[in-house]
């Protein structure tokens, strides 16, 4: 988002981002912003508001969770209805949530709101089987209803998405298909060795990458399966970079199996991620069966920036297999199939000629399709069009 919003500034309109305090990273608030509950910075010719927030310490746990939305939530109100008059909102979600906090501050100021959507909930929830009451998921669903309802627009990042809310009654000139983009100035194809590489001593390994949230969704287990497989590699090392709700089990699953040949590693910070994925040699992209079938992972588009291919264990006929087929950029397996998520890998770590042709497929694709600059111009075009519709 923030991205977007330098994209904004350099069209010569005015933002102004309300968001919370860091914590993404390391599950928990930064120092620097443990202090106070509202911080004030000014970002790129915007002004950024950063809220304090309750970090759920437990993220499979629906209670926390709801705690940390609700601290978020309640602070936005208060912030953003003390702000001066906007044109329009722009809100992201997951969580739920926010669509009716963005609806609640646009009808006390009189302007609409564009609710992003970057994943379906309670549809996601429901499938990772972390939400099972009957009521609650009704609740949400009432909830879902409610802000596709009172969205002046709607964008969604894949024509998986536009079909699931098409289905679900959300008229079809309501919704934007928008895809995510990657900073392809920032993200580079880069080689070894490098500092990352030299750190981890990495250079002379052929490096498979998982980079990323590690929730239920990812299936983890079934990547460590696969590594358990290629253990009798001795060139080949999993590394496994991220946190999440799922990184407890996975880690315990890796001790339960005893592969060799995996290190996980925290969130790295933004500057490193260049050389980390430059230190990588294929990416995975690993879902269980039934995640991707309305989605694009926001991965994809950094790893094709990098210059890396992708091995996909997807749905066939997902938008992440059709994207991936189309673009020759890398390879589609069947989800929770260890031993075809390995064979692939095999397969690249034999053949550095189709590795190189995919990376470079994948590289020009996320320069012609998923620029900053395109994409903001889609966003612009949805705004512009809630204006009008609520004008």
């Amino acid at each position: 988002m923030s991205k977007l919003a330098d994209e904004f500034v350099a069209r010569g309109h005015e933002v102004t981002v309300v968001t919370s305090v860091p914590h993404y990273d390391k599950n928990q608030v930064w120092p620097e912003y443990s202090r106070k509950l509202v911080y004030r910075e000014q970002g790129h010719s915007m002004q950024v508001y950063r809220l304090y927030t309750h970090v759920a310490r437990d993220k499979a746990n629906v209670g926390q969770r709801i705690l940390a939305y609700g601290s978020f939530n309640l602070l936005s109100i208060l912030r953003g209805l003390t702000l001066s008059k906007h044109d329009v909102i722009l809100v992201p979600s997951p969580p739920l949530s926010n669509g009716v906090i963005a609806d609640f501050m646009g009808r006390m100021r009189g302007i609409p709101f564009v609710y992003n959507v970057q994943d379906i909930w309670p549809d996601v929830a429901v499938r990772a089987g972390v939400l099972k009451s009957p009521k609650m998921i009704h609740r949400l669903k009432k909830m879902e209803d409610y802000v596709y309802r009172r969205a002046a627009g709607i964008t969604v990042i894949s024509d998986g998405f536009r079909a699931n809310l098409l289905s679900k009654g959300v008229p079809g000139d309501k919704i934007s298909v928008i895809p995510n983009f990657i900073d392809t100035n920032f993200i580079t194809p880069r080689v070894k060795p490098n500092s990352f590489s030299k750190s981890l001593n990495l250079d002379d390994k052929f490096v498979v990458l998982f980079a990323g949230n590690m929730g239920f969704s990812q299936g983890l287990e079934n990547v460590l399966n696969a590594a358990k497989l290629l253990e009798s590699i001795p060139a080949i090392r999993f590394l496994m970079v991220g946190n999440g709700a799922g990184r407890e089990s996975a880690e315990a699953h890796l001790g339960t199996i005893k592969a060799s040949n995996v290190q996980f590693l925290p969130f790295q910070p933004t500057d490193a991620l260049p050389e980390m994925y430059g230190s990588a040699d294929v990416c995975l992209i690993p879902l269980r069966r039934g995640f991707t079938s309305e989605s694009v992972p926001c991965k994809l588009y950094t790893i094709m920036a990098a210059g890396k291919p992708a091995i996909a264990s997807v749905d066939p006929g997902s938008d992440t297999w059709h994207l991936l087929k189309r673009t020759q950029a890398g390879l589609c397996v069947e989800p929770e199939s260890a031993q075809e998520l390995a064979d692939a890998i095999a397969y690249y770590h034999r053949n550095q000629q189709a590795r190189d042709e995919a990376g470079q497929k994948a590289r020009a694709c996320a320069e012609t399709e998923f620029l900053p600059s395109t994409i903001a111009e889609s966003y612009l075009n949805a705004l512009q069009r809630a204006v009008r519709s609520r004008a």
